[in-house]
């Protein structure tokens, strides 16, 4: 079974430290693993507008598309059902709200210094998209 997600990096750029959300989940062994934003697509809506709903529903934080990051695929297991899974990324800028753990599927909220992202991502594929975002957002500058 195939499953399509969106989602990605929402970066504040108004302070004097660059800093992006990220949202923290408890595994099963009450570890807090932090990752970036993200959630299906939904019927008769683009990856890019997933990607910017579910960042806002996930974070409470509204961006604007920068960029792509990258995909990310992977496989698991749910259910008895062997499921591959494509998440398509995208770099954001903030655009309003307020960072907020409101949602249901998440457990923390934080904005974290951009320099030190790599090193909070609990997944390694991630990481290699903060990489990229830093490429962007020096190419942007």
């Amino acid at each position: 079974m195939d499953e399509f997600s969106a989602g990605g990096l929402v970066v504040d750029l108004t302070g004097d430290v660059p800093r992006g959300a990220l949202i923290g989940r408890t595994d099963r062994q009450g570890r807090l693993l932090w990752s970036l934003p993200k959630g299906h697509i939904e019927a008769g809506e683009t990856a890019e507008q997933a990607a910017v709903r579910e960042v806002e529903e996930e974070t409470g934080i509204a961006g604007v598309i920068l960029g792509e990051l990258g995909t990310i695929d992977f496989w698991f297991v749910a259910e008895g059902r062997r499921i591959h899974k494509t998440v398509q990324h995208y770099l954001m800028r903030r655009v309003g709200g307020e960072l907020s753990d409101a949602d249901i599927e998440v457990d923390e909220v934080a904005w974290v210094p951009l320099s030190e992202i790599r090193t909070q991502l609990a997944y390694p594929d991630e990481r290699g998209l903060v990489d990229t975002a830093g490429r962007l957002l020096a190419e942007s500058a």
